[in-house]
C-alpha cells in the first residue's frame, strides 16, 4: 500500500529537530512521496534543503503563497520566476487566492495568481491552489486560464458539492484532507457524492492535524486517518483509497 502526500510543509520549523524520524515514520505507513509547496522566499531555502536531503522523496515546487502577496511581492515574484528559469519544479504552488485574514492586496493576489498560472502554461506545470473564502473567485480564475491543458489540485478543498463538480469539470483534482476527519465536518456528506478518481490525499503539515491527534503538530504519517476515514465514507478499503489517490497524485504530478 503507497500513500503520497500530495502537500506538506516538512520543510518548516516544527520539523527542524525530527525530520528523519518524520520522513521514517510515514515511510512505515506506506508514505513514498512528501510534495513540497513553497510558501515565500524566507522559507524557500529549507524547502530546498529538504529536498536535497531526500532527493526524489521530498519533491519542491516553486510560488508565492496568496497570504505572503505584501508590499514586497514583485521582488518575491521576480525570485519565483528566476527559480523556475534555474530548474524543474513539480509544479507551481501553492498559488490562489485567500480573503480570510486581509484583503488589501486582493488586486495584487488576483495578479500573482494569474502571473504563476501563466508560468504554470509555459512551463507545462500542474498547479496547487490555495483558496479561503474565495471559492467562486478562484474557480472562476482557473477557468478563464484552461485552455485545456492547465491541470492541479485545489487542495484542503473543504467546500460545497456544486464547488467540487465545478472543480471536476475544470479537470482539477480535489485535495482531501485532515477536515475530513473533524467532529462536525460537512465535508463527508460532499465526498460521499464524488468519486475517487477526482482526489489526492495530503496532510497540510503541520497544519490541519486529522482526528484523533486535533490540536497536535500535523506529521506526514497521520495520512492513514484520512485514508481511514475517507474509505469509511466511500464504503471501500483503504488499499483502494491508497491506490486509487496514488495514481491520481501520478496523473498530475508524473511517476
Amino acid at each position: 500500500m503507497i500513500f503520497i502526500d500530495t502537500h506538506c510543509h516538512l520543510y518548516l520549523e516544527d520539523f527542524a529537530d525530527d525530520i528523519v524520524e518524520i520522513i521514517q515514520k510515514a515511510d512505515y505507513e506506506g508514505v513514498k512521496k512528501f510534495y513540497l509547496p513553497a510558501i515565500d522566499s524566507v522559507t524557500t531555502p529549507a524547502l530546498i534543503k529538504l529536498e536535497k536531503q531526500f532527493p526524489g522523496t521530498c519533491i519542491a515546487m516553486a510560488g508565492l503563497h496568496p497570504c505572503f502577496v505584501k508590499p514586497n511581492w514583485q521582488d518575491e515574484m521576480k525570485l519565483v520566476e528566476q527559480s523556475l528559469a534555474a530548474r524543474k519544479f513539480a509544479a507551481i504552488g501553492e498559488i490562489g487566492l485567500d480573503f480570510y485574514w486581509d484583503r488589501t492586496f486582493e488586486k495584487e493576489q488576483y495578479k500573482v495568481m494569474n502571473t504563476q498560472i501563466e508560468w504554470a502554461l509555459h512551463y507545462d506545470l500542474p498547479i496547487v491552489i490555495h483558496s479561503r473564502e474565495s471559492m467562486q473567485q478562484t474557480i472562476q480564475v482557473v477557468k478563464e486560464q484552461q485552455r485545456g491543458n492547465l491541470k492541479g489540485i485545489f487542495h484542503c478543498f473543504t467546500d460545497t458539492y456544486e464547488s467540487a463538480q465545478q472543480i471536476i469539470d475544470l479537470g482539477f483534482f480535489l485535495g482531501i484532507g485532515g477536515v475530513i476527519t473533524f467532529k462536525n465536518s460537512k465535508l463527508p456528506d460532499v465526498i460521499r457524492q464524488i468519486g475517487l478518481e477526482h482526489m489526492v490525499l495530503e496532510t497540510d503539515a503541520p497544519y490541519l492535524t486529522p482526528a484523533p491527534f486535533r490540536g497536535k503538530r500535523n506529521e506526514s504519517s497521520y495520512i492513514k486517518y484520512i485514508a481511514e476515514k475517507l474509505a469509511a465514507i466511500k464504503e471501500t478499503s483503504k488499499e483502494e483509497v491508497a491506490a486509487i489517490t496514488t495514481a491520481n497524485a501520478e496523473k498530475i504530478f508524473g511517476r
